[in-house]
Order: C-alpha cells, then sequence, then structure tokens
C-alpha cells in the first residue's frame, strides 16, 4: 500500500530526520550518476527529493507519481515536472529514459512484478536504474516513525533475484542511512559521521539498500525471412542445374 504524498512531503521537506535522509541518499545517486547533460531523468514513487541535482543539466527531469500516493506539484518555485500516473502504465514512450531512480514505489506497490515492466520498457539502451527499498536487516524497516517503515523490505539477493525476472542485470549494490531512525539531537547531528563510518564497515547494515542494474538486450537470433532466403526452396533446384524437359513437352 502506497503512503500518501502529504505524507512523504511532510517527512522529507519538514523534519529533521527525512532531511538527513534525504541528505544522505542524494549523496549517493549522485555519487553513482553525476549530472550530465543530454540526459533524461525519470523517478518513480516518491523520487523527487532525488532529482534536484539533475534539473540543471538534463534534457528533461521527470517525476512519477502512483495514483494511490498522489501527486504534488514539484519543484517548488520552477516549472512542474511530476505526474499522475497508473503504476501499471507510465505516460512515457518506450526506451526514453537514461536514467531511472525507483523509491517508495516498489516496495509498497501491490504489482511489483508490473512495476519492474514498466521500468525496462522506458528505460532505453544503454539505460541505468537505481533501485531504493528498506532494507530487511535495517533498523529503518522496523520503525513506522520513517516511510522506509512501511511495505516489503528486502534482502540484496531477494532484490536482485526479482529484477533478474525482468531482465535487469544488477551492476552494484550498497547501503545507506547507518544512523539508527531517531529524531533524537545527538543521532541527527552525527548522522554524517555514521554514514561516513558505515561505508567503510562492511558488516554494518544500513536502513536503505540501494541497487544499480542495466536492462539485458537480448541478440536478435537468426531465422525469419533472412532465414528462408538463404534456404531456398529445393523444388526449384533443378532449373540452375538445366534439368530435363517434361516428356509431354519433347517432340
Amino acid at each position: 500500500m502506497h503512503l500518501d504524498v502529504l505524507d512523504l512531503r511532510n517527512f522529507y521537506y519538514r523534519t529533521a530526520l527525512g532531511r538527513v535522509a534525504q541528505r544522505a541518499i542524494r549523496e549517493q545517486v549522485v555519487k553513482h550518476w553525476p549530472p550530465a547533460a543530454g540526459h533524461t531523468v525519470a523517478g518513480f514513487g516518491f523520487a523527487v527529493p532525488l532529482l534536484r541535482p539533475y534539473l540543471a543539466d538534463a534534457r528533461r527531469v521527470i517525476g512519477l507519481m502512483p495514483g494511490p500516493q498522489g501527486v504534488m506539484p514539484w519543484p517548488a518555485g520552477m516549472e512542474n515536472v511530476s505526474v499522475l500516473c497508473e503504476e501499471t502504465h507510465w505516460p512515457l514512450p518506450t526506451g526514453l529514459v537514461d536514467r531511472l531512480v525507483l523509491m517508495h514505489g516498489l516496495e509498497t506497490s501491490e504489482n511489483p512484478s508490473v512495476v519492474l515492466d514498466e521500468a525496462a520498457r522506458v528505460l532505453g539502451p544503454g539505460g541505468r536504474a537505481l533501485f531504493i527499498v528498506p532494507n530487511r536487516i535495517g533498523l529503518w524497516s522496523r520503525r513506522d516513525v520513517t516511510p522506509f517503515g512501511f511495505g516489503r523490505p528486502y534482502s540484496v539477493a531477494q532484490l536482485e533475484a526479482q529484477l533478474k525476472r525482468h531482465n535487469f542485470m544488477p551492476e552494484r549494490s550498497q547501503s545507506v542511512l547507518f544512523a539508527p531512525p531517531s529524531t533524537a539531537r545527538f543521532w541527527l547531528r552525527t548522522a554524517d559521521f555514521w554514514e561516513s563510518v558505515g561505508r567503510k564497515v562492511p558488516w554494518l547494515a544500513g536502513g536503505v539498500l540501494m541497487v544499480e542494474a542495466s536492462k539485458q538486450v537480448y541478440a536478435p537470433t537468426r531465422g525469419g525471412l533472412g532465414a528462408a532466403v538463404r534456404s531456398p526452396l529445393r523444388v526449384l533446384e533443378g532449373v540452375a542445374k538445366g534439368s530435363r524437359e517434361p516428356a509431354m513437352n519433347r517432340k
């Protein structure tokens, strides 16, 4: 079940904990994908807090928000780029997107397989997708004071297996949000420190998983008209060899 867009907006833009989470996740997204000119960047679910660094250079930025969640205008003070859509039918042409981010769009969906099919459809050749979900063994999925406490949490193996079933090839994964989901001043003030420590300690579980994947494109198989032309009908073989005329035509 999708969260309400107003609850998501209030968390990420009006609470100290939400701003900490937004900053930590966005920094890793930009580290994966530095802003580049000419790209079409899209986000599904409530990914717009992560897309602001791309507004200046990208060819276009699109925020797709599913109907059960609701939509809000974004970005503030600029021309709106967010759109309400069905989670099973995104209003984008096939192969349009170069970079796709899903956050609060997969784990809360009642049709995750269809969401992944749509993600694969809109991603163009050479495109990449970043899936951001609650970590099954992290603290953030165990408390409902944040949006990551709702929906289905994943392990890396579970998410990668699901992506492979929908023609995605996982390339790399990492954890984010190593500080506990606490509004206590100490944890908020030291959040950046815990992020830096967590990235250096492999056994420390972050609250959120990020898996980057590319779309598998299969080479076309032989067959069809080309194969038929290269294998002509055997009934015509005698023509090229000067076969004898039928007896009824001889004189």
